[in-house]
């Protein structure tokens, strides 16, 4: 087993950000008949999806004529879902995935729910998860309506802590059609088991999934993954895989794990203009965020505790965005943090145009450069 103290190759931010890009496959778009939908969904181990549209968004900047049909329809017909897994989010992953991440993530929702403990004084939480399996199974339910049977059942308790008792305790998928392009509805829960009709599976190790990551975000160091799957502990788990693993450092001397074998581009291969939707796991999967946002710049892409749609410009964030649609026009507006070439702008304004294209084909589109974030 290589030494944990040898002398490892130093990867600076800018190969760090061409490495992560490539695998987020946003230094170029990846042809369908290469990577089919369901496949980036795989690669990417999920999308994230706090809200409807980042999912399609999510794509679009990565594949190849992507149209938001096809995600909608491996929705509609169960091979892909929405289901809370890494950091307690929602995301948009395969039905393979959603059947073997939950499990993984469990001891985070474990921790989760012990915060609302005062509130669940008296409450059996194992007959609490038989219960609310039993509701949500027999018909899909809002969290209110959830809510509320549960609390026939414990009404001395908190209302909102059962509701999060129920979602920490069980996989509970958002049924269709919320998440469909253009027909979502609100959101109605039911166990994983039964929107993809396969039985549960114990938590599996978590080596495939270090593999996973790596794959999809790497190089990266045992904290960006541990940020990523909100999950504590996994030392032992890159230890066990260091032998197969290639070992870098970054600039501060930070130890990095990659696939030996995964691409790591040159630090000044070009890379193009792209549009990402709020909440992108490109922003928010290492703990060292500065290969992708700049110091000057984190605090820009949030407004409280809600994330700006934002753009890549040279591979970095550079700006956020705001799209305003109505039933005839789409116009989506760009405002870089700095002060971008004409050059960059012009690749900007083209990126834009043809993401409209993509996904709004049927209406009038408009992209302009102006204010989206509020001054002060």
């Amino acid at each position: 087993m290589a030494s944990k103290t040898a002398t490892h190759p130093v990867l600076d931010t800018r190969a760090l950000n061409r490495a992560t890009l490539a695998r987020q496959l946003l230094l170029r778009r990846v042809p369908r008949a290469q990577m089919p939908v369901a496949a980036a969904v795989a690669h990417l181990v999920g999308l994230q999806a706090q809200n409807v549209k980042p999912p399609y968004y999510a794509l679009a900047a990565r594949l190849e004529d992507f149209a938001p049909d096809e995600l909608s329809a491996l929705m509609d017909t169960r091979a892909v879902g929405r289901i809370v897994t890494m950091r307690s989010t929602i995301h948009t992953h395969t039905a393979e995935d959603c059947m073997r991440l939950r499990p993984l993530v469990q001891a985070a929702r474990d921790r989760e729910l012990a915060q609302f403990r005062r509130g669940l004084a008296g409450v059996d939480l194992g007959r609490l998860a038989l219960v609310a399996r039993e509701l949500v199974e027999d018909e899909p339910r809002t969290m209110k309506e959830l809510r509320e049977a549960l609390l026939a059942h414990w009404p001395d308790a908190d209302p909102f802590a059962l509701s999060v008792a129920a979602r920490c305790s069980l996989p509970l998928v958002q049924v269709t059609p919320r998440g469909l392009w253009g027909r979502s509805g609100q959101v109605r829960l039911t166990t994983a088991e039964r929107w993809f009709g396969r039985p549960s599976e114990p938590a599996p190790a978590a080596d495939d999934t270090v593999l996973r990551y790596l794959a999809a975000f790497g190089p990266a160091s045992v904290k960006d993954f541990q940020t990523w799957a909100g999950l504590t502990r996994t030392r032992e788990v890159f230890e066990r895989l260091r032998s197969k693993l290639a070992v870098f450092r970054d600039e501060r001397g930070v130890e990095l794990f990659d696939l030996p074998d995964a691409p790591r581009p040159a630090a000044d291969v070009p890379a193009p203009a792209r549009l990402l939707p709020e909440f992108d796991n490109l922003l928010l999967s290492h703990a060292d965020r500065s290969r992708v946002v700049s110091a000057e710049h984190k605090a820009l892409m949030w407004r409280g505790n809600q994330a700006y749609c934002t753009f890549l410009l040279d591979g970095f964030l550079a700006g956020i965005w705001r799209l305003e649609e109505t039933a005839a026009t789409a116009t989506l507006t760009l405002q870089p943090f700095g002060s971008p070439s004409r050059a960059q702008r012009d690749e900007l304004a083209e990126e834009a145009g043809r993401t409209l294209a993509r996904m709004r084909p049927e209406i009038a589109h408009a992209v302009r450069f102006g204010a989206v974030r509020e001054r002060g």
